[in-house]
């Protein structure tokens, strides 16, 4: 049997959602009751359901990946059953069966004969909702192992928010699958990765059914004054050169508007200053710090009068 991702056409760093997405496409296109014409129909079927059975499963994808397994889901190094093995595409379970050997379409939907160990929701609930129309076309809406219409897929759509809006929270515009746009509050001190359900805004059903759900998911935006490591910020911050020797004070950018930041004589470049709770929400709901590095500047137009003073420092420094 062929490497299951090649089968599926997904890259080895795919995530679950892609190789949903490209098992979706796939069975529609080359399910037996829409290729009746094929002889290789059942076939090529079946190597797909094998396909994805690995890679949906996380257990047995890392398993394959570290060889563990073959395409076909056997310990390497088995030979197969005496007499010739098991058939190509059709493994069978601990008592013999077979997770996907039957499948008939009818008035009543899909049903699905042979019994796996993932007949519990996963594999089946897939099935019906990509597969439960081809049988019935022409007799209205298709219906799934369960007798209900299949609903539209979920969605996740990533938002980038300004790091200023989660500190305080707001509202960002989202546009849905269906085109429409609105707007769904950012709640204060939401942590990247944070995801909202937007009910019945995913993608339609193709069968008629309710869509689904549209999931929206924080992503922090990039700030044109901090970088992000974990809940901290980091910035670098101007220091006029007298300052740097005398000592003074600096303007520096929070999330939240600038600070005095006091600076002692004799500071150098690079150095680093800590204010803390001025970073990003933590989970804990406390906040990270704001680490400030200075960087000496020299004045923008040429001044005689330190370059004098520089002159005079070189020449009676050893």
């Amino acid at each position: 049997m062929r490497d299951p991702y090649d089968i599926l056409g997904v890259a080895r760093n795919a995530d679950q959602n892609e190789i949903k997405r490209a098992f979706r496409k796939l069975a529609k296109k080359l399910h037996p009751d829409a290729n009746k014409d094929s002889p290789k129909a059942q076939e090529q079927f079946a190597e797909l359901n094998a396909a994805h059975e690995i890679l949906s499963d996380v257990e047995k994808r890392g398993q394959f990946d570290r060889g563990e397994i073959d395409a076909e889901g056997k310990p390497r190094g088995f030979e197969g059953f005496p007499g010739g093995g098991a058939s190509r595409g059709f493994r069978r379970g601990p008592q013999g069966e077979n997770p996907y050997e039957s499948f008939s379409f009818g008035p009543e939907g899909m049903r699905r004969s042979g019994h796996g160990p993932h007949d519990a929701g996963g594999f089946d609930d897939v099935i019906a909702d990509i597969l439960g129309g081809l049988g019935g076309r022409g007799r209205g809406k298709a219906r799934g192992a369960g007798g209900e219409v299949p609903r539209g897929g979920d969605v996740d759509i990533t938002v980038p928010v300004a790091l200023e809006r989660i500190v305080e929270g707001g509202s960002v515009k989202v546009h849905l699958p269906n085109g429409r746009a609105v707007e769904v509050k950012i709640p204060a001190g939401a942590a990247e990765g944070h995801r909202m359900r937007l009910k019945g805004q995913g993608e339609p059903s193709p069968f008629g059914g309710a869509p689904g759900d549209a999931y929206v998911v924080v992503a922090y935006a990039p700030h044109r004054h901090f970088r992000i490591e974990g809940s901290d910020l980091r910035t670098d911050v101007p220091l006029p050169l007298a300052d740097a020797v005398l000592g003074g004070k600096v303007r520096v950018p929070t999330l939240s508007g600038e600070v005095a930041l006091s600076v002692p004589a004799h500071t150098q470049s690079g150095r680093t200053f800590r204010l803390r709770g001025k970073g990003l929400p933590k989970a804990d709901g406390a906040a990270g710090d704001l680490l400030a590095t200075m960087r000496i500047m020299l004045p923008d137009a040429p001044d005689p009068e330190l370059e004098e003073l520089m002159r005079r420092r070189r020449e009676a420094t050893p």
